[in-house]
């Protein structure tokens, strides 16, 4: 496979990385926490092949800079758009995993017209619970005082390893967590922490949604997400049996069929 060109512009005085392949209708890949846009690369280049495919490293991933202590959901959504306006991209499908996901509905909220359709990877609507920003909160202090093990804590937990070991996959997100910057891990956290409730989106989406689910996910209940998909419109939902919270890498060619399809199917 053909490596990716990556590039990057800036905003704010700092950098934000991303790749743009392929020509036809614009899609546009945002990444998890602790992940980076290289997680997508299997799916930007064959994707490519029939779309133009952008990711986007978002703030303090990969290898876009820290832009401050708390990177709000807004804030990446405004990154993130800022590549677009200079690829020229006004119209565009969104395709978001967990933090991604957040970032998809922030940006949606703002540009709703430009929006052609949503994937939600293993994502939601809902702002954090009371205990779960006491758990982002104890997160923190955990990623300050020793990051390796937070990593070596947290990425496991993302897969079912019940039906199969992942070691490579593991591994794999395990490397891009470590060579991410303690800021850029705990601004995601407090930016996930005080994020705004959007199930709004959802009941005012004129675009089709669709939410891919783990039914093994041990971070997002799927019975909730289910509920989440029947609130929008035209909102669809893919239930991955044994799967966690990583289905682009768990089930990674029923997830490529399910993009693939939303696409052409949503013009």
């Amino acid at each position: 496979m053909k490596p990716l060109v990556e590039n990057s512009i800036r905003y704010k005085n700092i950098n934000v990385s991303y790749t743009d392949n392929g020509k036809g209708k614009a899609v546009v890949f945002l990444h998890g926490f602790l992940e980076d846009k290289t997680i997508w690369e299997e799916y930007s280049i064959r994707l490519s092949s029939k779309n133009r495919v952008i990711t986007v490293d978002l703030l303090g991933h990969g290898k876009t800079d820290c832009l401050s202590y708390n990177h709000t959901m807004e804030e990446m959504a405004d990154s993130v758009y800022a590549v677009l306006k200079h690829l020229k991209i006004r119209r565009f499908y969104l395709v978001g995993h967990s933090l991604g996901g957040y970032v998809s509905l922030a940006l949606a909220e703002v540009l709703p017209d430009n929006i052609k359709g949503i994937i939600l990877f293993h994502s939601t609507s809902s702002a954090d619970s009371e205990s779960k920003r006491k758990d982002r909160d104890r997160a923190i202090k955990v990623v300050k005082q020793n990051k390796q093990l937070f990593i070596n804590e947290a990425i496991p937990n993302l897969f079912n390893t019940r039906e199969k070991e992942y070691q490579n996959e593991i591994n794999q997100i395990k490397g891009i967590a470590n060579n991410t910057p303690i800021q850029g891990i705990v601004a995601a956290l407090e930016g996930m922490k005080i994020r705004l409730d959007r199930e709004i989106i959802l009941h005012f989406a004129t675009y089709p949604i669709l939410i891919i689910i783990g039914k093994e996910d041990a971070i997002l209940p799927y019975e909730n997400l289910i509920e989440q998909s029947k609130i929008a419109e035209k909102g669809t939902y893919l239930l991955l049996e044994n799967v966690g919270h990583v289905g682009f890498l768990e089930a990674k060619e029923e997830c490529l069929k399910a993009i693939q399809s939303f696409v052409i199917q949503n013009k």
